[in-house]
């Protein structure tokens, strides 16, 4: 969540390395990397797909020592773009790794490019929008802030993309994105400037950005914003984080529009996790109604349909909370031997169908993050891989890296060293009149919004590092 802490422009109030680390949680045996292999060491199946690996190296610290108001209450009336966190409170991934969990659900974009329905395909892509977030579930872990000029790529070819990322500002921090079907099916894009605001309670990360999707067979692109995410209990309790905002997807070819309402938890939290809205054609004819929950699962129905359900639930007419079987969503949706059983909270509409459905985390996600399988597995240096990688690299960081081996003090000093670095590397620019130049990405419009963003500007996985910038 709340990237943006951690500035090069601390007050240098809180040293991280001067507070002492606590206990190591105890790491079930029976849940440890089943592949027995970690960094760069990567198991090869049988049929020659590799198996990445279903642990971290090490288990999480516990973070009941540290409370997250005894560091706020330091910066009342500080920017919190200059509030450094203790490293205690982050998880083993970049903020750049952590927009990559965007592809986790990308057999929702596969679904997408096979559809001949214009409105079928808006429905795959307003699950995949949804389930873009589903991975932050429970994950109140801070990411690394990305180092100006940082990168991270994954190529993915059981999954069929490859992706690249850039940190191309730090003041505002400012992250890139491009990734691209390996079968050039599609291409995802997009930057991310997430505004934060503390409220005292919580704090609130708006993710300003625009996000884009071209499924290149039927020429058409998507654009849309994420939600704002938002994490309470930062003086006392257990921090738990909602989603809620507006968001709207359009067609730009067909002028669909899909509008999700994510809906605020309210006072005694009837509407925690829910996503409420609709699917219309250009002349705003409602096509379809999508409900669900962005933690669980998400559905459709013809609007006839939800307006009598919802009629008759207000005369008081008593519906209960039907528990889906497997037999259920095999008859509601074709995919439904990928997915994972998982009991549902959401009232379901009879005839309704499914659009996605989270999947199941790890048995010992509480001890790694709460990430989900495909978080585990962001960080892997896998055997050569260090010789093909850009020194820019989030995999190469010794900070995150020595946080995922459990070496904490190191990874403390190590962040501390990295900040320093950029400082001093800012300085010098500024000394010289020098101007910071991305390497990836260049500003530009947005073709299909005409807002400003950030594009791809080619050539990465040409692998000519030779002008890469020394950050690490």
């Amino acid at each position: 969540f709340y990237t943006g802490f951690d500035s090069d422009n601390s007050s240098g109030d809180f040293s991280e390395a001067n507070h002492k680390v606590p206990e190591m949680l105890d790491l079930d045996p029976h849940q440890s990397n089943r592949t027995g292999k970690h960094n760069g060491e990567t198991e090869i199946q049988e049929n020659g797909i590799k198996r990445h690996r279903t642990s971290l190296p090490a288990p999480m610290f516990s973070r009941s020592d540290f409370s997250v108001w005894s560091i706020l209450k330091k910066c009342i009336g500080l920017e919190l773009s200059k509030i450094t966190m203790p490293i205690v409170f982050n998880e083993p991934l970049s903020f750049l790794q952590r927009i990559t969990e965007y592809m986790e659900h990308i057999y929702l974009i596969n679904k997408a490019c096979s559809h001949a329905d214009p409105l079928e395909r808006m429905q795959a892509v307003a699950a995949f929008a949804v389930s873009a977030v589903a991975s932050q579930w429970e994950r109140t872990g801070k990411p690394f802030n990305p180092l100006l000029g940082e990168t991270y790529e994954l190529t993915r070819e059981d999954l069929g993309f490859r992706f690249i990322s850039e940190q191309v500002s730090h003041h505002p921090p400012i992250s890139a994105f491009y990734s691209e079907g390996l079968n050039k099916d599609f291409i995802f894009h997009g930057s991310i400037y997430p505004k934060l605001k503390f409220w005292g309670k919580s704090i609130e990360a708006e993710p300003r950005g625009t996000i884009t999707l071209e499924l290149l067979k039927h020429n058409e692109a998507y654009t849309w914003t994420n939600p704002t995410c938002c994490v309470h209990n930062v003086i006392i309790g257990k921090l738990w984080l909602e989603q809620y905002g507006v968001v709207e997807i359009v067609n730009h070819s067909t002028g669909d529009k899909c509008v999700l309402n994510f809906k605020p938890c309210g006072l005694f939290g009837k509407e925690l996790h829910r996503v409420e809205g609709y699917i219309q054609d250009k002349h705003r004819k409602k096509l379809c109604v999508i409900y669900g929950k962005w933690t669980e699962c998400l559905w459709c129905t013809d609007p006839t349909t939800y307006e009598t359900y919802k009629k008759s639930e207000k005369r008081g007419s008593e519906q209960k909370k039907k528990s889906v079987s497997e037999e259920d969503i095999k008859s509601e949706n074709d995919e439904a031997d990928d997915m994972p059983e998982v009991q549902d909270t959401v009232q379901f509409i009879p005839g309704s169908k499914l659009l996605w459905r989270i999947n199941c985390r790890p048995p010992n996600s509480s001890q790694m993050y709460n990430f989900t399988s495909f978080a585990v597995s962001l960080n892997e240096l896998e055997k050569g891989m260090e010789a093909i990688l850009a020194p820019t690299d989030c995999r190469l960081r010794p900070d995150i890296r020595n946080m995922e081996n459990g070496n904490m003090d190191v990874a403390s000093k190590e962040k501390e060293r990295l900040e320093e670095k950029q400082r001093a590397a800012r300085k010098e620019r500024a000394k010289d009149e020098v101007e910071w130049h991305t390497r990836w990405f260049h500003q530009g419009t947005n073709p299909y919004t005409g807002t400003p963003d950030w594009l791809y500007s080619g050539g990465y996985f040409d692998r000519n590092f030779s002008d890469c910038p020394d950050i690490y």
